[in-house]
């Protein structure tokens, strides 16, 4: 009897959690729910917390305009920590407990290529702010992802970026590229730099090193050897920062020149990343209108000065609002989608417009890191356009 009571109760247990698991959660009819994914601790916490900060701005100022159409958006933040398995978890988390079927996220390309099938498979409209990787927003055979959009430009355009600038701006002829062999982010930047650097003349030295890596002084002497007038670095800030240390420390001048993955080096470095410039898609001190006056809002309500992944994220949530209210429906997830393929707007990462990849058409800065008032800054030094 006992025996039987007890199978009994577990069987009626294990039905109410499974009840309770995959019971639609209720949703507010004056509100829309969005998710965002991001790492907002860990190893790039700089990019996730700055653009967490912008999309929170973004929400702020649409809800005190009135929301979309009536209703106010409400903002659910997951933290991936950069581990793509912890991107899987919050997606589902997001989706399955919050319903949410609107995601702006995650930041770097392997978190954010974690879940990307899963947001075609649940019709999830996801826009990844900075995920720069080609393959992000297209499967294995080039075919595009109806529900993944991006705000950022891609790394080949970045990795050209980088090349021209090089080879242009600062009249170099000679190359060491300095690279992370495991890291797509890095190996992708690397080789549309070396392509761009070489069709303008160029000769190119490349030494790499593996993820996590610490100490660059065996690759660096090679590079010194080669006696290079700029050394490319495709990786982010925190890497960055210690490789640049080094070069300066064996006696490397040359400029270093980088990608958007080293935004966040004006907080995490010091005087060794001076003559350094990298591509980044704004620069807080332009004189665009939209540009100061999102900068001075952020800097209201944080304190301090916007990086490129606040602006992103920032954009990321009007392209959401402009999308919704095209698509006359902030439900239908298949209709917001197809709306958002045919945006076309200005906003403060530049004018922007889709290709038929989902990635967006404009233009791409070139920042300097200079001191200002005795602390680093970025200071805008050119526009390429796409």
């Amino acid at each position: 009897m006992k025996k039987s009571f007890k199978i009994a109760s577990a069987v009626i247990l294990s039905a109410l959690c499974l009840s309770t698991l995959s019971a639609k959660p209720k949703k507010n009819a004056n509100e829309i729910t969005v998710g965002f994914v991001g790492p907002l601790s860990g190893g790039v916490a700089v990019y996730g917390v700055e653009a967490k900060n912008g999309a929170e701005l973004a929400v702020e100022e649409i809800n005190a305009a009135g929301g979309i159409n009536g209703k106010k958006i409400v903002m659910i933040s997951e933290d991936d920590e950069g581990d793509p398995a912890k991107t899987v978890s919050a997606f589902k988390k997001l989706t399955v407990q919050n319903g949410v079927k609107l995601i702006v996220g995650s930041l770097t390309s392997g978190c954010t290529k974690a879940i990307t099938d899963q947001s075609k498979a649940m019709k999830v409209v996801q826009i990844a702010p900075a995920a720069t990787a080609t393959d992000i927003t297209v499967d294995a055979k080039g075919k595009t992802n109806p529900y993944v959009f991006r705000a950022c430009f891609i790394d080949p355009f970045q990795g050209t970026v980088g090349g021209k600038f090089a080879a242009e701006n600062l009249k170099a002829k000679n190359a060491a590229i300095l690279y992370d062999i495991g890291n797509d982010y890095s190996v992708g930047l690397t080789e549309n730099f070396e392509a761009s650097f070489t069709a303008a003349g160029g000769k190119v030295t490349k030494e790499s090193y593996s993820t996590g890596e610490k100490d660059f002084n065996a690759q660096i002497t090679k590079i010194k050897n080669a006696n290079p007038d700029v050394v490319y670095l495709p990786d982010y800030y925190a890497t960055v920062a210690l490789i640049a240390k080094q070069l300066r420390a064996q006696g490397i001048t040359a400029p270093i020149v980088g990608a958007d993955g080293w935004d966040g080096l004006t907080e995490n470095a010091g005087d060794e990343v001076l003559n350094g410039f990298y591509s980044n898609h704004y620069a807080a001190d332009s004189t665009d209108a939209s540009v100061q006056n999102f900068v001075k809002k952020f800097k209201a309500k944080y304190n301090k000065e916007p990086n490129s992944f606040a602006a992103l994220a920032y954009d990321s949530v009007y392209m959401l609002k402009d999308a919704i209210i095209a698509a006359g429906t902030d439900s239908d997830s298949v209709k917001i989608r197809a709306a958002l393929e045919t945006t076309e707007g200005n906003y403060v990462t530049g004018h922007l417009t889709f290709d038929a990849k989902h990635n967006p058409v404009k233009s791409a800065v070139m920042v300097e890191l200079v001191k200002k008032d005795g602390k680093l800054a970025a200071s805008y030094k050119a526009t390429v356009n796409p």
